[in-house]
């Protein structure tokens, strides 16, 4: 693509309003890539992402053998590790290995009675 000097002047501009690549190429009757490409080319500032940041939670250690079931949302404040003393080898307690691990049956099917729909 030919791009003009009024071209260029008008994606440098809304470039700066910090309009979406897409919305540009629909301004400028052209593709959200062609607008990409050149901006690249023109070396125009980056710009943040317009995908929300979400901050990562501060890594939790578990100190010693303890149970590593989550309670809570890992970002919601209260967030923590069960932490009682876990069964020999296995990452859990007692209580939440019984959840974490389920019994097979010879199928290879979790040992649980069949869900049938009430009529």
């Amino acid at each position: 693509m030919d791009w003009t000097q009024e071209q260029v002047t008008e994606l440098s501009r809304l470039w700066d309003e910090g309009l979406t690549t897409a919305e540009i190429g629909r301004r400028l009757g052209i593709t959200k890539n062609a607008v990409v490409g050149k901006v690249n080319r023109l070396h125009l500032s980056p710009r943040q992402s317009p995908i929300k940041r979400v901050e990562k939670p501060p890594v939790i250690e578990l100190k010693g053998p303890a149970c590593s079931w989550p309670i809570g949302h890992p970002r919601e404040p209260g967030f923590h590790f069960c932490g009682q003393p876990p069964v020999a080898g296995k990452p859990y307690c007692t209580e939440h290995s019984a959840k974490a691990y389920v019994p097979a049956t010879r199928s290879g099917r979790p040992d649980r009675p069949p869900h049938h729909a009430s009529k």
